[in-house]
């Protein structure tokens, strides 16, 4: 893959986690919902998987109403997968709440073009405590 590629889904992937973090950061439901596919799988902090822009919003929607939420994105891999796939693995910080103890947890996403712009398709968070 050539350096132009590697930029090309790099730029991508932090479009999409831009557009991801100022979201959460509003608690902007119907903005976090439109970064995801129709089709989407989504298994975030709970143990349900919710599907579709109505499923994400559903999750978001039942969260709590924090009064400083944010983001960050580290130790981010991506990876042009097929022409229109993109594969990212990371870490994702999120502090919720003034002077409370950052939760970081373990992000995958899978990103599609779906009707010319990408979205994600599939997102997943774990812990990186070790489970075994």
């Amino acid at each position: 893959m050539g350096s132009s590629e590697r930029s090309a889904t790099d730029d991508i992937v932090s479009t999409i986690m831009g557009r991801w973090a100022t979201a959460f950061g509003k608690q902007d439901t119907c903005a976090l919902a439109s970064l995801y596919s129709r089709n989407a799988f989504f298994f975030g902090s709970n143990p349900n998987l919710y599907r579709g822009n109505d499923g994400v919003a559903a999750y978001f929607d039942a969260l709590p109403r924090w009064s400083s939420p944010s983001v960050q994105f580290s130790d981010v891999r991506t990876v042009h997968a097929a022409a229109d796939v993109v594969n990212v693995a990371g870490i994702a910080t999120f502090v919720v709440e003034a002077n409370t103890e950052p939760l970081q947890v373990k992000i995958t996403w899978v990103i599609i073009r779906e009707g010319g712009e990408w979205k994600i398709v599939n997102h997943h968070v774990s812990s990186k405590t070790p489970l075994i």
